[in-house]
């Protein structure tokens, strides 16, 4: 990989804390982070390490208390709320643990939503929603609810709505962590596919050592802080 002049994600010396004085809790305390496009990394900690609030600062959820978070390249502090909302519209995916599908619509409609929040007229909704659910392997079951699916599947369904609009970044959070062994292999091996083949950026919250092996750099958060950073061997 060839790394870009510009990294996609820059975090300098980002803060984030609640209340005031003796009462401050820190939750992140200073992170310097670049992520390049076209990488995969695997972010790790212990609970309260901070890696979910670098996650929802990261998916425009959430802001910096101080600091500077960069997308490419623009100041995201600087951006309004609904400037905000539409740069995650636009240029972000997510995959959630929990999957997070709508229970009484098909997997189509469910991976159609990202597209209808932009307006994309319903006939091209339903060809890119195919397309999206084709490239998970799961076009024959488009017109299933989630109830008549298992969890695997779930979790495929939600990767083809994450990545329906071709997004720039893809974030995902513990995407491994409702599925067993096999299935969980599965999900990591798509996901490396769209790294790979489309480029897309993936940034992943994850507690398991064997999925983190996936990524092709893995960081590690400790007390608000990133604790070390590791590139890993070739893995294209």
């Amino acid at each position: 990989m060839i790394a870009s002049q510009k990294p996609v994600i820059e975090l300098k010396e980002v803060k984030k804390y609640y209340g005031q004085g003796d009462a401050t809790a820190y939750a992140l305390q200073g992170v310097d982070l670049c992520i390049q496009k076209g990488e995969f990394v695997a972010i790790m900690g212990p609970s309260g390490s901070g890696k979910s609030t670098a996650m929802n600062i990261i998916g425009c959820l959430d802001t910096p208390t101080e600091g500077e978070y960069l997308f490419e390249g623009v100041d995201v502090g600087k951006l309004s709320r609904d400037q905000r909302a539409l740069l995650r519209r636009n240029y972000i995916g997510f995959i959630f643990q929990g999957f997070n599908l709508l229970g009484k619509t098909s997997a189509l409609e469910n991976v159609e939503l990202p597209l209808l929040y932009r307006g994309i007229p319903a006939a091209q909704r339903k060809t890119m929603a195919m397309e999206a659910l084709k490239s998970v392997g799961l076009e024959n079951v488009a017109h299933h609810t989630p109830g008549e699916l298992s969890g695997g599947q779930q979790q495929r369904v939600a990767i083809a709505r994450a990545i329906v609009t071709n997004p720039l970044v893809l974030l995902a959070d513990e995407p491994t962590g409702n599925l067993d062994t096999v299935k969980s292999i599965e999900v990591m091996e798509l996901l490396r596919s769209f790294n790979q083949d489309k480029g897309i950026t993936i940034i992943m919250v994850t507690h398991e050592n064997d999925m983190a092996e996936f990524a092709s750099r893995i960081v590690h958060f400790r007390d608000g802080r990133i604790d070390s950073s590791n590139t890993q061997g070739d893995h294209q």
